[in-house]
């Protein structure tokens, strides 16, 4: 037998092409005051302020709580994740190329709603909290300490507090048993069904983010917030695109997002 013979092996490929391990979409869309099928290049959250009561004087006049009122505009933007597909290169493939882009354009197209949204989080005037990870009641007391501050800031305790931790804080998070275990954490009122872990603890949505602030770092950002802090409009949803280029011999897919800029509601 030849010693060449190792050329003529077959060689078998998987005819499904797998996306690169990534963020498969928003994680935090849920999480924002959205607002949805905006029309115009603009729209507007309100925002209005706290009042205080008074007494009056018999057939006296009630003082008004003179609250204020903000008007807070967001601009549109338009984002884009498109790839070309060579016609001919479907001819040399059992992978359906077409169908693989639209797919990975549609979780750029996620994936860049949550970085938006990050972005406005990271803007927070708030003082920060700094997590002490030397054992288990130490994140405990930094976990507490972050919720705590929302309580000083009159945040309600209604069910719509968001918190989002890096995969390093998830795990030293899962060393507290509170957070961890059954006993404490029910799987009811998830906020969502995707294949991403969450926990619903001191009355907040707590979910694992790999795209925050300093992700990887000792100086990695983590977050809690309620739902009303954050405003996010959106006109129409997510579409993908693939369209013939006769003068390419090509596909091109695209996928499209039209969104705001993200603007501070209330404080965080």
């Amino acid at each position: 037998m030849s010693v060449n013979i190792a050329n003529s092996f077959v060689r078998q490929y998987e005819r499904d092409v797998h996306d690169e391990f990534q963020r498969m979409g928003t994680l935090l869309l849920n999480g924002v005051r959205h607002q949805k099928n905006v029309v115009g290049k603009s729209t507007t959250f309100q925002k209005i302020g706290k009042g205080s009561a008074s007494t009056k004087a018999r057939h006296g006049v009630v003082s008004p709580m003179n609250q204020d009122h903000t008007a807070i505009e967001c601009t549109i933007q338009d984002f884009y994740a498109g790839d070309w597909v060579d016609k001919m290169d479907l001819q040399k493939t059992e992978v359906e190329e077409r169908n693989a882009v639209a797919v990975s354009g549609a979780y750029a197209i996620g994936r860049k709603i949550d970085e938006l949204i990050i972005d406005q989080l990271d803007t927070t005037s708030q003082s920060a909290v700094n997590w002490t990870v030397t054992s288990s009641a130490a994140v405990r007391n930094s976990m507490l300490a972050m919720v705590q501050a929302l309580w000083a800031n009159d945040v309600p305790q209604d069910g719509q507090v968001w918190g989002a931790l890096t995969p390093a804080a998830w795990a030293l998070a899962l060393t507290v048993e509170e957070f961890a275990s059954g006993d404490f954490v029910g799987n009811q009122k998830l906020p969502f069904a995707l294949p991403q872990e969450t926990r619903a603890w001191l009355g907040v949505k707590w979910v694992m983010h790999t795209g925050l602030t300093g992700v990887g770092t000792s100086s990695a950002k983590v977050f809690v917030w309620h739902k009303n802090a954050v405003g996010f409009g959106q006109n129409g949803q997510v579409d993908v695109d693939i369209s013939w280029h006769g003068d390419r011999a090509a596909y091109f897919v695209n996928t499209t997002a039209r969104s705001f800029d993200k603007k501070k509601v209330t404080g965080i």
